[in-house]
């Protein structure tokens, strides 16, 4: 059986934080603690301003695990409206990163 993991492609993330918030919904996380952080990278470039947005999971992250078992996406992917994420086996997640040159592949222990 193979490893699921979480795939997120940067160049897409719009920082619309829906990640964040279909996350603290799906697991009833406090106020400030969250499976997912979306942070605002300003960055002084050949532009007067270039703003990148990174989410990256944390350690309270475990993709869902009731959502995955039964056959459904994790919250945060589901709920992405930048569908710049995407959950699956690992084999494939690393097939795609192959073509996306700003990804991040994510597995839970």
């Amino acid at each position: 059986m193979s490893q699921n993991g979480l795939l997120i492609d940067y160049d897409y993330c719009t920082g619309c934080y829906t990640c964040e918030v279909a996350c603290q919904q799906e697991h009833d996380h406090p106020v400030g603690k969250c499976g997912i952080k979306v942070t605002e990278f300003v960055l002084k470039t050949h532009k007067p301003v270039s703003i990148d947005f990174l989410p990256f999971p944390t350690d309270l992250c475990d993709l869902c695990g009731e959502r995955t078992a039964a056959g459904e996406q994790p919250a945060c992917v589901k709920h992405c409206q930048a569908a710049c994420m995407s959950y699956g086996p690992i084999a494939e997640l690393v097939q795609k990163m192959e073509k996306r040159p700003k990804t991040v592949l994510f597995r839970p222990r």
